[in-house]
């Protein structure tokens, strides 16, 4: 792979190419499935394989994707970088505006993720959904102190990284769990200098 650690983008077209419900969906089958044929992301999305194919050709135009070791005829598709951060350049208004788009996108399949986790609940196992939880928190913090508990909550599943290029290292019954994180300041809420809310 170009690149197995870790890649940033900010460029406001390669982040638009993020910006679409499919692309999102076929990189995430990607790096669930490790490489994956337009036929094969084409059954696990439910999209036409024309679709899919078209899709792929894009993430891939953008360095999002590439092609994989060929299997006979099939040709699959395997994500350039495991891990990603899409990010704004504040220098950039269409990179700022790019984002807004992207982060609006996963929020949206992520927090439906949960909705779905949620409604299955009455067939999960007990002890997957004890184990699982939706959680919120509120607290004072500098713009440094939030930035250190992003890290904190970015760096929270490093442990079971080497778990995605090696299967055998998965112990028995392990399932792919996903965390949504968001650590944010409260627009509603802008402190003054002496952490008073404003206007009151």
């Amino acid at each position: 792979m170009a690149d197995e650690d870790h890649l940033r983008v900010t460029d406001p077209q390669r982040l638009r190419a993020l910006a679409h419900p499919l692309r999102n969906e076929l990189l995430d089958v990607l790096q669930t499935l490790g490489s994956a044929t337009a036929t094969r992301c084409a059954e696990v999305t439910g999209e036409s394989v024309a679709s899919c194919s078209f899709h792929l050709r894009m993430l891939a135009k953008y360095g999002f994707i590439e092609h994989a070791e060929r299997h006979g005829r099939e040709k699959p598709w395997r994500v350039t970088s495991r891990s990603l951060t899409a990010s704004a350049d504040f220098d950039d208004p269409a990179s700022v505006h790019a984002m807004r788009e992207v982060a609006a996108l996963v929020l949206e399949r992520e927090a439906q993720r949960v909705r779905d986790w949620i409604r299955s609940a009455d067939v999960e196992p007990q002890e997957w959904v004890e184990a699982s939880t939706v959680a919120t928190s509120s607290f004072w913090a500098t713009a440094e102190e939030m930035a250190e508990v992003s890290a904190s909550l970015a760096a929270l599943t490093d442990r079971f990284k080497d778990r995605w290029g090696d299967p055998t290292r998965r112990p028995a019954g392990a399932r792919l769990v996903r965390l949504l994180g968001a650590v944010t300041a409260d627009p509603a809420r802008r402190a003054g200098v002496d952490g008073k809310l404003a206007g009151s």
